[in-house]
């Protein structure tokens, strides 16, 4: 080799030498990426996101700082998920976190077939074929179900106690939720099993809820459930609202209805569940297989009563009930 030569070889070595540390900071400094699909608002989401963030702080992760998040929200539009979860899909997402109740997950897991994903809902997760068992999930899916949509029939037991006198409540129910006929039937169960009369009225649009609760007016309801559902949750004031308006007492699914002006709640505590998925996202990222992480249950249900509500309806709620509460809010 000339020394001509032999200085080109060495320069263009060196260079390439020299681009190597370039190349290998590039690489490391590309963060994973979480996609993350609600059925929700970001609007009623805000302290649930606080919640989901310090899960992935637990593991090690903080947003914009070793973690992005890409974040697409159905407004409670069922039918926009398929669409936002191929989005994400599109983007090559490190994993897939759909919380927001049971049809983020199902439009997740027809979406994605091997991005890892993470759950949030609130049926049984076996039973509708999201996963092969509690313990052992298989596949590229498990997450945290919070069982809150099997829990209409108890609701309805905690109103029947709060207002005995009343024989004729209203249940308020989202036909485009798919656990919402398993709901309904649960309620007509008990309602029958408790000599009670009820009234089914359906909403899955704004339009829908103004209608609903016109037919709940004309069929002179005393007392109301609102089913389990994140299109609910999403317009949780305006049902409040209602709800005052026509001094029904109503029985929810989370504590914040009881936080905006509801009467009663029971369920779990959805900021622990968010915090969860922030867990179970940070431990995917980590390496965790979903196949080997099990599905999460609740271990406590929360009983949440308004006082200062119960007071502008005129009710008295009995001392066996308060000693029930997990809180009395006054």
């Amino acid at each position: 080799m000339t020394d001509v030569r032999r200085r080109e070889f060495i320069t263009l070595l060196g260079g390439a030498a020299a681009a190597w540390p370039l190349v290998a900071h590039a690489q490391q400094s590309v963060m994973p990426v979480i996609g993350f699909m609600s059925s929700r608002s970001p609007e009623d989401s805000v302290h649930l996101l606080e919640a989901f963030r310090r899960g992935l702080k637990e593991g090690g992760f903080s947003e914009g700082q070793n973690v992005a998040i890409e974040f697409r929200w159905a407004h409670g539009d069922y039918s926009k998920l398929p669409a936002l979860a191929a989005d994400l899909v599109s983007r090559r997402v490190n994993v897939l976190t759909a919380v927001g109740g049971d049809p983020s997950p199902h439009a997740a897991k027809r979406a994605a077939s091997t991005i890892p994903i993470v759950f949030g809902m609130g049926g049984d997760p076996v039973s509708d074929g999201l996963v092969e068992s509690f313990n052992r999930p298989g596949g590229n899916v498990t997450g945290v179900t919070l069982l809150t949509n099997l829990m209409e029939p108890k609701r309805l037991g905690l109103l029947r106690e709060l207002a005995p006198g009343v024989t004729l409540i209203g249940a308020l129910v989202n036909p485009a939720f798919a656990p919402a006929a398993r709901q309904q039937q649960q309620l007509d169960e008990a309602s029958r099993a408790s000599n009670l009369r009820l009234v089914i009225a359906k909403a899955s649009t704004d339009d829908d809820l103004d209608a609903a609760f016109a037919s709940l007016v004309r069929e002179g309801v005393g007392a109301l459930v609102v089913a389990a559902d994140p299109f609910f949750d999403t317009r949780s004031d305006r049902i409040v609202a209602f709800a005052a308006r026509q001094r029904l007492p109503t029985i929810y699914q989370f504590r914040e209805y009881a936080v905006v002006g509801g009467l009663l709640s029971y369920g779990v505590s959805i900021t622990n569940a968010y915090r969860q998925f922030g867990v179970y996202t940070a431990a995917i990222l980590k390496g965790a297989k979903p196949a080997d992480l099990p599905v999460q249950q609740p271990s406590k249900f929360e009983l949440v009563i308004n006082l200062k509500t119960a007071k502008a309806l005129g009710l008295k709620i009995s001392d066996d009930l308060l000693s029930l509460a997990d809180e009395v809010i006054e």
